[in-house]
Formats: structure tokens, sequence, C-alpha cells
């Protein structure tokens, strides 16, 4: 049986014409809808009245007609003859007393065969009182086509035809503007903070600018198909001529519909995408639509177009967030080590705990790609919590191993504190892997890049100071990369600085500026009671550079690559290759005779 769109069927059903909508199943007449204005004369509830439809419409017919009537309906529902008849039937309640004596009113059915947007052919017949004259049924005839294009196909608000219009009528627009060899574009436009736009003026103001975002819409695309999408949203179907002239246009209806409104508003974001020939209207409007996003809250861009590029990156941002909580259930994000060197004595004196993303689908997902993700849908709290949780639990299996506990660095973001209690997540965790028996919170290090420390608040800065005051030390990372301020020395108390490795990579660019620099701030570092490390030692001659400076910690691919605890106990094998820990006694001899 025909089942309605839910749009559709809601716009039927309460329209107060009196007609009924029928599907031929097995040569049976078999009602799939009736109005509220067939219902209101029936007399029946909505269930009632189609059941009577269903089986007993007959029974409250004169007998007289039903011979006349089950012939014109049987001819009808073939499609070998109209619908077209007058007949006598009761339309009194279904509680009327069944001993009284019949009331029969003269009734005038006239019907026809609609094909819906599915290729589905449904019979639509209109019933009129026959009290009323033949032109009175003609025209409610009438009234319901109208209802049927305007309430169906058309904005009531705009006038613009509506999606429903769109969606029957828009790759029919993609053939017509291919046979004009050129290619067809969806353009998908918002309206910029549009609730707060009727927040601030109120929602009759708020229909002036659809209105008036409508009416610009139309002025510039007046060959398009232009319809209105759901809420602030308008869909075109256009054809590019030419680019730059296509971007004019909409900069031009976004700066009228700016200018023009009655309030303040942004104006228009809008996202446009070409339709290639195997796409349908369903894809082409999500390419437009991830174009849009793409915009997001950069006030200073009004258009954007496509690009398959963006839309992969897309779909791999999206893969990230839907798959974060299996591959932490499951194991796929993997903590990575990587040695810091102790330069004196070419000792490791601890480690940083990466993460690697080995996805059991798509293969190894890079740091870059689903780090930068999870920090953009504010998940990112999720992925460091669990890598301190790895890192606990490795505990055990080094120490079971015969490995040296030497110290461990996990990075947190400034971000991760305004989702969870970070230290109290971070001494929960502790107590539940029974740390203590093993090592103390000192041998945790939480690693928080300068940049986060540049915008950090004063709340961020309290629960920095709580990271210490718990027994955990706290390192600057990325220093030199960008947003240095050595004011924020006097504001926090941090145990070890990094420097970022872009200082060292580009050492001696501009006449090697950045040797001057990084030497007088290992040697602040150094005043200000300061461990320091330099990130990025690829060479013997950087190596040489950051020992000569004083630098205490180097780290690098100049000494390995980061690898997983499984290769680490796999090298225990060959003791030729197993790199030299430091011993904690060594450690603190090493630290005290720094500040010497």
């Amino acid at each position: 049986m025909y089942s309605f769109p839910e749009d559709m069927k809601k716009a039927y059903e309460s329209s107060p014409l009196s007609f009924v909508y029928y599907q031929n199943i097995d040569d049976r007449a078999v009602p799939v809808l009736a109005s509220e204005g067939f219902i209101r004369n029936s007399g029946l509830n909505r269930d009632n009245a189609l059941e009577w439809l269903r089986v007993g419409m007959f029974e409250r017919m004169h007998p007289d007609d039903v011979g006349v009537v089950s012939q014109i309906s049987d001819e009808f529902l073939h499609q070998k003859g109209p619908y077209d008849i007058v007949f006598r039937c009761r339309m009194d309640s279904a509680e009327t007393d069944p001993e009284a004596e019949p009331q029969y009113v003269q009734m005038h059915g006239l019907g026809k065969w609609q094909t819906m947007p599915d290729g589905t052919e449904l019979a639509v017949i209109t019933y009129a009182n026959l009290s009323e004259t033949r032109e009175a049924t003609l025209n409610k005839m009438e009234a319901y086509s109208m209802f049927q294009s305007d309430r169906f196909y058309t904005d009531s608000l705009t006038g613009l035809p509506n999606t429903n219009y769109l969606h029957e009528f828009g790759e029919e627009k993609f053939d017509t503007i291919r046979a004009e060899n050129r290619i067809p574009h969806v353009i998908y436009t918002d309206i910029y903070s549009m609730q707060s736009y009727n927040n601030q003026y109120g929602y009759e103001e708020g229909d002036r600018l659809l209105c008036l975002t409508a009416e610009t819409l139309k002025a510039q695309f007046p060959k398009s198909l232009l319809t209105r999408g759901s809420d602030d949203h308008f869909i075109a179907v256009t054809r590019l001529d030419d680019r730059e002239e296509l971007m004019r246009r909409l900069n031009e209806a976004n700066a009228t519909v700016r200018k023009d409104a009655y309030g303040n508003t942004s104006g228009l974001r809008i996202g446009v995408a070409p339709v290639r020939e195997d796409m349908d209207l369903g894809d082409a409007l999500d390419h437009a639509k991830h174009a849009l996003k793409r915009i997001e809250n950069d006030m200073n861009r009004v258009v954007e177009f496509f690009s398959q590029e963006a839309d992969d990156a897309y779909w791999k941002s999206r893969y990230i967030v839907e798959n974060l909580d299996q591959a932490l259930e499951k194991g796929w994000i993997r903590t990575f080590y990587h040695g810091l060197f102790r330069i004196e004595n070419t000792k490791i004196a601890a480690f940083e705990c990466l993460a690697r993303w080995i996805d059991p689908a798509r293969g190894m997902i890079s740091p870059a790609e689903f780090i930068p993700t999870l920090l953009n849908y504010h998940l990112l709290y999720k992925l460091d919590l669990y890598m301190f949780e790895q890192v606990c639990r490795e505990v055990k299996v080094r120490h079971d191993h015969g490995l040296p506990l030497v110290p461990v660095s996990v990075n947190f973001s400034r971000q991760d504190f305004d989702h969870a209690d970070v230290v109290g997540e971070m001494d929960r965790i502790y107590d539940e892997y029974g740390m203590d028996e093993y090592v103390d919170k000192s041998y945790f290090i939480v690693e928080i890049t300068e940049q986060d420390i540049a915008v950090g608040a004063d709340k961020f800065r309290e629960q920095l100071r709580r990271i210490r005051e718990n027994g955990y030390r706290l390192w600057l990372d990325d220093f030199g990369s960008g947003y240095s301020a050595i004011n924020m020395f006097s504001q926090y108390k941090f145990d070890l600085i990094k420097y970022d490795m872009d200082l060292l990579k580009h050492l001696d660019d501009h006449g090697g500026t950045n040797r001057l620099i990084l030497k007088e701030l290992v040697y602040v570092a150094r005043q200000l009671g300061i461990h320091t490390l330099t990130e990025g030692v690829e060479t013997e001659d950087q190596l040489m550079f950051v020992k000569d400076i004083g630098c205490e910690l180097a780290q690098g691919f100049f000494f390995h690559k980061p690898e997983s605890l499984d290769e680490i106990l796999f090298r225990i094998r060959d003791a030729s290759k197993i790199k030299i820990c430091e011993t904690p006694e060594e450690r603190e001899e090493m630290n005290r005779r720094w500040f010497e």
C-alpha cells in the first residue's frame, strides 16, 4: 500500500476539502488517505471512516444506486472510464437509530488519477453534496488542484517552490543545463545567526528577512531553479558560465540582504558544488552543504566552493569522531615511546608517550589527522586520559620484564581541563592501577604546549598548580613556536622547558639568529631553575650545538624513532640494541649538578 511522505500526508489530511485517495490493489479500490473535510462530512472518526470506505460504503448507499456506482467505479479503477456520478448515500453519524427511516443525501463524486512522486498512480475522488450545484462541485475540484499545487510544492511564506518541488524537478533542471553544454551547480545558502536575529527583532521581522533573501536571490538568479529549503536555507540549481561572475552575484546578494534588512545581520553564508554526470540531487546537496560547513564562523568568507580534497578530509574526520570510543575500547590506539636523552651521559632520562592509531580498516591514521579532529570536536580529553591510563597499565609490564622505570610524559590539552577534572582523573587512575607499589607521582609528567598556556585563563592556571601540588611534574612544550612570552614564567612554575623543533630546524636561517636565541633561552631557564630540552635533533651537528649551549636533554630521530612497548620487549633478546637508561640515582645526581 502506498505510504505518503509525511509532509504531504499532513497537508492532505488537514484539508477542509472533501476528498479520498484510493489505490488499485488486487483489483480493489483501497482507501489510503481521507481529508479532514471528508471525515467531517462522513460523521465518523478517521479510523472508522477509512474502514467504512474499505468494507461498507455500499451499505450506506441507496440500493437503487449500488449497481451503477459499482460499474462506474470498476471502469474508473481500471482506467477505462471517467468517474463522474451522482448517487444517494446516508451521511448521518454512526449513532443514528438503525430502526429509523434512513435519510439520504445526494452526492456527487468526481474523480481523476494522480501520479505520485515515486511514480505510483492513485485515484483521487472529491465528494460534494448533490444539493450543491454542479458548478460548486467543479469549483471544489479546482480548489483541490490549487491546494495540491500550492500546499505541496510552494513555500507559503516566500512564494518560492519548496523542497518537494526541488526533489521532484531538480534533476530535470540538471538535464536542461547539461543540454546547453553547461555544468549544473547547486548553491546552498544559509542566513547566518538567524535564531539570534529572531530573538533580537522578533519572528515577524525574521520572516521579512527570509522574504528579502528570497527576492534578492531571485533577482540575481532569474533563470535558475530557486527553492526554499528548511528553516533559513535556500537552494538554487543554476549553470556556471563564469566562476568569478557567480562569486560576484553571490557577494552582491549578501551585500543587499545586509543593507536592506530591518536589523543588523551578518548576512549569508553560501556553499557551491558542481554536479557530476554520475551524481544525483542528494549527493549534490551534500557537497554544497559540506562546502558551506567549511566557512564555519569565519566572518571574512561568504562563499565556499566544494573541493574533493576538503570532502575527503571531512569524511576522514567523521570516521575519527564516530570510531574514537571503539578505537579506545579495542586498543586500536596504542602507546609509542620516544626517548629523551641526557646529552652529558647519552642515556635515556625519560620517555614521551605518543598516540598511534592503527586502524583495522584504514591502517595507520596519522596523529596529524586525528589529534586536530578530536580537538575540533572537543573530544581530545578522552584520548589524553586514555594515554595516561595506558602508561600506568604498562608500568607493571615494564616492571615485570625488568625494564628500567624511567619517567614518562603524557601530552594534555588546555581543552581537556574544560571537560574533565584532569588531576582528579589522574589520581583515580594512579590508584586504580596501584602505581604507588612501583613509582611515585613524580614519575608522570604532564606536557602542556606554549600555545595553550598563552591563552589560559585564571581557572586554567589554578588547575596547572594542582598538577604539581599533587606530586606530578609539569613541562612546557613547544616553547618558541610563535607564542613565546617570558612573563609566563612569573605566572607558572614549570619543571622543564621543551624548545620547539623549528628553532633547531632553521638554526642557520637569517644569519644564524636561532643559534643566539636558543643559547639565551637555555641560559635564562637555568637561572630560573628550570630544566631544558631541545626537540628535533636529527644530525650530529645539531646535537653538538645543543651540547655546546649547555642544554640538558635532547629528543629526535638522531637517537631513535618512537616505538611500542612490544618492540622494546622484543629487542630485550638482543642486549646490544638496548638503549641504556639512567638509574634514579644517576638522574638525581645529574639534576643536582645542572644547577650548580
